[in-house]
């Protein structure tokens, strides 16, 4: 979708004021940290409580915004929902398995995770919602030698995991850049025009900048700020700056789950509801979320915000600055939140898998249909009512006012 100026003034207008003042009065009071009444689900809020508890859990990045808000202000309890506090785990492999085997009703998983689910392994996910757009980037070591993704050949680049949009958009800049993905251990040699791949743990990465273990890595915030402040990297793209308002991670739940119609809505509401706070309230969300805060993440309030809000041509732009952002009338930002699944970006997504290199299995995407995938991996009518409870679509980012529910895919290298 190509916004023009008129249609992004209008939406950012109707975002900032009464809805967005509304979002805040309902939700700051809340701030106070996270009582054990909060947790266990008797907090304030309101509604009478009943039907599952959610049990949830999160890997320690921004992607998991809206299911520890959600949580952490309350929003669950406003439907009438107890809710555990999220469990923090620190790789995506444990944590698919943990929702695989039941331990957990709702968690965040990258946005190819659940394809691999449901048409690799045959478990009956659901994509409940996106859990944010953007958010992620290209993070180097200060002397890998990499000044942009030109630099690419030659060169060590963790991603967190096979299926990802992270592995997606890094493997897509290397194409048009000419520069071959491989996957090979690291001390196998490694021509010119090759770029080795591997997976790495989010939390471990700017450490292994640092220490010179890898050149680069390519992953979400706040890792990336993590890169910035305390390993002394450079973020030499923005992924949003090559995917427009790209998907990264979702929402799901067990397929079962969603015969309980008014359960499951109900904590999809709460769901859109901490998005559309997030996108309101940035600086609280940051602070919520850092070690400074409700300790959901393992790093500092001022690592938190950088992630969430820095986004300026001076840092950035590619007149004096890192070069991370080549397409600033796009108006996109470093971390925002649109929490409908468009089908365009299903579409492009089982495409770009397809062209992919990961390790493992891949037969099950030979014939994978980007339709069937929207129809049966994609639940949207929770988000549909949901945000038409709440004002409407128009107040997240990336949507056209005229046309909320469809978008085109721009794409950028």
């Amino acid at each position: 979708m190509k916004e023009n100026n008129s249609g992004m003034s209008r939406r950012k207008f109707i975002r900032n004021s009464a809805l967005g003042i509304g979002a805040l009065a309902a939700g700051y009071p809340l701030l106070q940290g996270c009582s054990n009444e909060q947790e266990s689900g008797a907090g304030a809020g309101g509604g009478a409580v009943s039907g599952k508890t959610i049990k949830s859990c999160y890997l320690p990045i921004t992607d998991a915004t809206p299911i520890i808000l959600a949580h952490e202000l309350g929003f669950y309890k406003e439907m009438g929902i107890a809710s555990e506090r999220p469990v923090l785990i620190r790789g995506w492999a444990p944590m698919a398995e943990a929702f695989m085997a039941g331990r957990f009703n709702l968690t965040h998983l990258l946005a190819p995770i659940p394809i691999y689910m449901r048409y690799s392994k045959g478990f009956p996910v659901k994509v409940v919602a996106w859990d944010h757009i953007n958010g992620s980037a290209l993070t180097v070591g200060k002397e890998s030698g990499i000044e942009s993704y030109a630099d690419l050949g030659g060169k060590q680049i963790a991603v967190p995991y096979w299926y990802s949009m992270h592995n997606i958009i890094i493997q897509m800049i290397a194409r048009e850049m000419g520069i071959e993905a491989v996957i090979q251990g690291k001390n196998e040699p490694l021509a010119e025009n090759q770029m080795n791949l591997f997976v790495m743990a989010p939390p471990d990465m700017p450490t292994a900048i640092a220490s010179k273990a890898i050149d680069g890595y390519i992953v979400a915030e706040p890792f990336n700020a993590a890169g910035e402040i305390l390993a002394g990297g450079k973020i030499v793209r923005f992924t949003g700056d090559v995917w427009k308002n790209h998907p990264c991670c979702v929402a799901v739940m067990n397929e079962k789950e969603l015969e309980d119609r008014a359960w499951s809505h109900n904590v999809i509401k709460a769901l859109v509801k901490a998005e559309l706070w997030a996108l309101n309230n940035v600086e609280e969300a940051a602070h919520i979320l850092s070690k400074d805060g409700a300790k959901y993440l393992p790093l500092p309030e001022k690592v938190v915000k950088r992630a969430m809000l820095k986004y300026d041509l001076d840092t950035y732009g590619v007149n004096g600055g890192t070069g991370a952002i080549k397409h600033p009338e796009w108006d996109a930002e470093r971390l925002s939140y649109n929490p409908y699944q468009f089908e365009s970006a299903t579409h492009k997504m089982v495409e770009m898998m397809k062209q992919t290199k990961m390790e493992g299995d891949l037969n099950f995407m030979k014939n994978l249909d980007p339709a069937v995938v929207q129809k049966e991996l994609m639940y949207t009518e929770g988000v549909k009512e949901a945000s038409a409870e709440l004002g409407g679509l128009v107040q997240f980012a990336g949507v056209d006012p005229e046309n909320p529910f469809v978008r085109e895919e721009v794409i950028a290298v």
